[in-house]
């Protein structure tokens, strides 16, 4: 099963894609003015890490899929408002954040984000077995940051230097997080070997 970890961060590896920051704002720019090329761009550039992000929020795969489309209209309708600073994924993140925040009030949920959505189960993956409860797992037995940082590396791509900027963590408390969440997830696995 822990082989299962080595192929998505091998996987990771192959797919990473570094969009700089100041050509993400350049598209946000775009899309402030209408451009629909700019939105696409954007889109193409960043919907893997927003999909990251908004289901190590919410775990489960619908609603991280109906928060990033809410996410784009967001962006879609707001571009004019952001104001470049040099991190336009945390700008992004922030946008996502507020929309799985108004999800959960909206459903009555006024508890802590984290802990009203505890209880919410992923199915990861179409075809279950033993790849879909590893990952069902993974999000149920970590922190809220430390899913973030894990699915935004290994899913999405992104590097821990922009981890932590998207993120507004210092890099050393990324890396930490993941070395942890790794040392996690592989006592969880053996565990779970030891019980067969």
């Amino acid at each position: 099963m822990f082989a299962l970890l080595l192929a998505v961060e091998a996987e990771s590896v192959r797919n990473r894609t570094t969009v700089p920051p100041d050509q993400c704002e350049a598209w946000i720019a775009g899309v402030a003015k209408g451009d629909a090329a700019a939105f696409d761009a954007l889109y193409r550039a960043t919907d893997r890490t927003v999909y990251a992000y908004a289901l190590s929020l919410t775990r489960n795969r619908e609603d991280a899929q109906d928060v990033m489309m809410e996410t784009y209209l967001s962006i879609r309708t707001g571009a004019h408002l952001y104001r470049p600073q040099g991190k336009p994924l945390a700008w992004i993140f922030t946008i996502a954040r507020n929309h799985v925040r108004m999800r959960a009030r909206t459903a009555g949920r006024e508890t802590p984000l984290g802990d009203a959505l505890l209880a919410r189960e992923e199915p990861a993956a179409a075809d279950g077995g033993e790849d879909a409860l590893v990952l069902r797992e993974a999000l149920h037995i970590l922190s809220e940051e430390e899913r973030q940082v894990v699915l935004l590396h290994a899913v999405s791509g992104l590097r821990h230097r922009e981890t932590a900027a998207a993120l507004g963590l210092p890099l050393a408390t990324v890396l930490s997080k993941y070395s942890r969440a790794l040392r996690k997830l592989k006592n969880h696995l053996e565990r779970l070997g030891e019980g067969d």
